[in-house]
């Protein structure tokens, strides 16, 4: 592999690395901060928590028009500069308004990540590498996910502000990033949607000096010929892969994977486990997730994404079914980690090995920006919306802990049958092959 593309790829993924600890970190304030400002769990949840989630739905949304317009590398900086100024905002918050309202912003960088870091890593990346580059910026997620669980215990009872300092240690990594950024070329596919031949030729020659560039100049704009001005991804043309896209990302938030990574220490105070031992098997759950999103990686473009879906959704069923008994049953002590851990294993090494790389690749050139934003914007409002609901449905006294699980246990039967029905398999393929077979669906 050309040793510039893989350095490239790792720094826009480093992006993952923010959005993994950003989306986590909350997590060790969570109940700190509900008895600081004396919160009912539903503004809490909604406000408190949730803000950061719902700024991702507008960072989901809209990121695709900056990215599109200013391109990949440019978003990318600005995602740094959010990430850093949310920080700093959160850690010296004094009110809860502020507070969300600094977590939003943050929320807008995550949100945007989605859409202009594997966006870039796809069309910088050979087709047989493509996964493994892609899946990258997931690995780097759940980096920043063990990052931000190992730092909220190390910080944990270091004083009466200890929050402040979990929140705000996230400038050093944002900071750094915006450097490294800032060294990225701008994507050859992104320039030639905007004719700038010659830079576009530039890039492609540093990416592979062995290829003949105008070849593959041809065969990139030949797969994608410029549209008219009222395209879009909603138009009978793109249904499938916009039906792909959506799929993807609604069973991924229905395993009920960000409910848990925010409420880690409280669903494991549920299952009966003292609060430092809660915090540390939050840690335990980083760990776990790092390895076998490593493995996912190491796969990805070995067995490619259907068969690692299928290991996860199988995963997925006997890990939440056994927690949902768990707490119908009161099973105490350490089964619900360790359920819990099984759980996160079977996520890496599927959805979240897979989700990225896929909506990366099933659209268009000149479309994938608003593709990814679309499939990023149906994960964020769920991720929104699910989490949100979490302390008010573990504490009403007809639904439980036990009944939530049950219900993403079931999702995930119906996710186990889109992959065996539904989904293609992309591993191997060039943006421009799969682009023509899945325009023939």
């Amino acid at each position: 592999m050309n040793k510039k593309i893989l350095l490239w790829s790792i720094t826009a993924a480093l992006a993952g690395f923010l959005f993994g600890f950003d989306v986590v970190v909350i997590s060790g304030a969570d109940k700190k901060l509900q008895e600081l400002w004396q919160s009912s769990d539903s503004f809490h949840g909604w406000v408190v928590m949730g803000m950061a989630l719902w700024g991702t739905v507008i960072g989901a949304i809209f990121g695709g028009k900056p990215t599109n317009k200013y391109g990949r590398k440019k978003t990318l900086i600005v995602i740094g500069v959010l990430f850093a100024f949310s920080a700093i905002g959160s850690a010296l918050a004094n009110d809860p308004y502020i507070f969300a309202l600094f977590r939003f912003i943050g929320g807008i960088g995550v949100g945007t990540s989605t859409i202009a870091a594997p966006a870039y890593i796809s069309e910088i990346a050979p087709a047989n590498e493509r996964g493994k580059l892609v899946a990258m910026y997931q690995f780097n997620i759940v980096f920043g996910i063990l990052i931000a669980f190992l730092s909220n215990y190390l910080l944990s009872g270091s004083g009466e502000n200890d929050w402040r300092w979990m929140l705000g240690v996230e400038a050093i990594p944002a900071i750094l990033y915006i450097l490294f950024a800032m060294k990225l070329p701008k994507s050859p596919r992104w320039l030639l949607s905007k004719s700038r031949l010659e830079e576009a030729k530039e890039v492609l020659t540093i990416i592979n000096p062995t290829i003949n560039v105008d070849e593959q100049l041809k065969a990139i704009e030949g797969a994608d010929e410029k549209p008219d001005a009222s395209e879009t991804i909603f138009i009978k043309k793109y249904r499938f892969p916009l039906t792909l896209a959506f799929l993807i990302a609604f069973f991924n938030q229905f395993s009920g994977i960000n409910a848990f990574l925010y409420y880690a220490p409280r669903i494991f105070e549920e299952a009966g486990l003292g609060k430092s031992t809660a915090l540390l098997s939050s840690v335990g759950i980083g760990v776990t997730n790092l390895v076998f999103t490593l493995l996912g990686v190491f796969l990805i473009d070995k067995l490619g994404r259907k068969t690692l879906m299928y290991f996860g959704s199988v995963g997925y069923i006997v890990s939440l079914s056994l927690v949902a008994m768990a707490f119908f049953f009161n099973w105490t002590g350490m089964a619900v980690p360790i359920f819990l851990f099984i759980f996160i294993a079977a996520h890496a090494v599927g959805q979240g090995a897979v989700i990225w790389v896929f909506i990366s690749e099933i659209f268009p050139d000149h479309l994938r920006a608003s593709g990814q934003s679309f499939g990023s914007a149906t994960h964020w409002v769920l991720a929104a919306l699910i989490p949100s609901l979490i302390p008010y449905l573990f504490s009403h006294p007809s639904i439980g802990a036990g009944a939530v699980f049950l219900f993403f246990t079931a999702m995930m039967v119906l996710q186990l049958l889109f992959v065996a029905f539904m989904m293609p398999e992309t591993k191997g393929k060039t943006l421009e092959e799969l682009q023509k077979i899945l325009l023939k669906k």
